[in-house]
């Protein structure tokens, strides 16, 4: 099956469908693996908080992955090869709980990189192609599982977590004769032209897909301990290797301290956060034309527990509602989403949830179900 040949063939109507069916701003939630999968707790609150979507990683490879061994069909997701189970009964939650899914296909098995960690780029495209087109079907909300029941639909898409930083891809930079390239931009854009083909390749009318996921910052220094590439370097290098075809720009405008504010500028001129997104759509619009802007993954964490990273709950919830004020009246951001619905119990993790590690709501709770009732 030639899925990237179909990818063509539909782009523009896939385009135009994306581009009406993203109007207005929807809220929703990004929140942590572990989270997905305690039914009895989260989807309570998903249905609470009123929002309207949730962001998944779907794991391509890992612990969690769909695929950890090569299918021999991999473009028939009833391949023996393929264990979604922890997502159909996640797709059916997240349903039942009034959200709409967004997949974010995430990790190499190490079958498709040559043995090497989740966060290396598959050795061949094609295997990642495959494996978009096969999820597409299966979430096209027509497939029937071996119980006679159909699956949800989901509707939208997204290539990889923070590329421009290690957790997301490695090696962020590569040495070239004199020069320093942006090898993860050049690896990105493959892992970005396989889900844009793969997803669009099944001919379904409606999905949409995003690349980027950027995180805010990056140092653009090669040399460094832990070299990672700025948002706004990271697109024009995505660019320039060739990633095309997508829906919509995603990108994750976290502020660069507690104190910063969504308005506020940040200090470092390679941060892209809430208070100077404007140069991110910019830069879209200059590289793509006007595409939406999906703000993925967004959030404050709070003091208490978090003394060092921390605002007061009160403050968390000011800032969130004027956050969502913002993107509603930019007319290019369509999706907001919140990380995440309940504190992480270490330190070490994040505390930006809506309501304690106990589940004790904060007041950013009911600012997220305003802002998500007023959507």
């Amino acid at each position: 099956m030639k899925l990237t040949v179909l990818a063509v063939l539909v782009a523009a109507a896939t385009c135009a469908a994306g581009a009406r069916a993203t109007s207005g701003l929807q809220v929703g939630i990004t929140d942590s693996g572990s989270a997905y999968f305690n039914t009895d707790a989260f989807y309570p609150d998903l249905t609470k908080l009123h929002a309207q979507v949730l962001r998944v990683q779907l794991h391509w490879g890992g612990a969690l992955g769909a695929a950890k061994s090569r299918p021999a069909n991999a473009v028939d997701p009833t391949d023996p090869a393929y264990d979604w189970a922890r997502y159909d009964e996640l797709v059916r939650a997240a349903t039942d709980a009034g959200a709409q899914v967004m997949f974010t296909i995430f990790g190499t098995p190490t079958w498709a990189n040559g043995g090497r960690p989740a966060t290396y780029a598959p050795t061949r495209g094609s295997d990642l192609e495959r494996f978009a087109y096969a999820a597409a079907k299966r979430y096209s909300g027509t497939f029937a599982t071996s119980d006679g029941n159909v699956l949800p639909r989901v509707r939208y898409w997204t290539a990889w977590n923070e590329p421009n930083l290690p957790i997301g891809l490695l090696p962020q930079w590569r040495r070239v004769g004199e020069h320093w390239v942006i090898q993860s931009a050049r690896d990105y854009a493959r892992i970005c032209n396989a889900v844009v083909s793969g997803v669009h390749g099944t001919l379904i009318p409606g999905e949409l897909v995003a690349c980027g996921d950027t995180a805010p910052r990056g140092n653009n220094a090669p040399t460094s301990s832990r070299p990672t590439t700025s948002p706004l370097a990271f697109l024009r290098a995505m660019k320039k290797a060739g990633a095309r075809g997508f829906d919509a720009y995603a990108h994750h405008p976290y502020p660069s301290g507690p104190s910063e504010s969504p308005s506020a500028r940040p200090k470092s001129s390679t941060a892209v956060t809430f208070g100077n997104i404007g140069d991110l759509i910019s830069q879209v619009t200059k590289l793509y034309g006007r595409k939406p802007i999906w703000l993925d993954e967004y959030g404050y964490q709070t003091d208490p527990p978090d003394k060092g990273l921390g605002v007061t709950p009160a403050k968390q919830a000011r800032f969130l509602t004027q956050a969502v004020a913002m993107a509603r009246a930019n007319p290019r951001v369509t999706m907001l989403l919140w990380f995440l619905i309940r504190d992480e119990p270490q330190l070490a993790g994040w505390q930006s949830g809506l309501e304690t590690r106990t589940g004790v709501h904060k007041p950013a709770f009911a600012a997220f179900v305003r802002a998500a009732s007023d959507a």
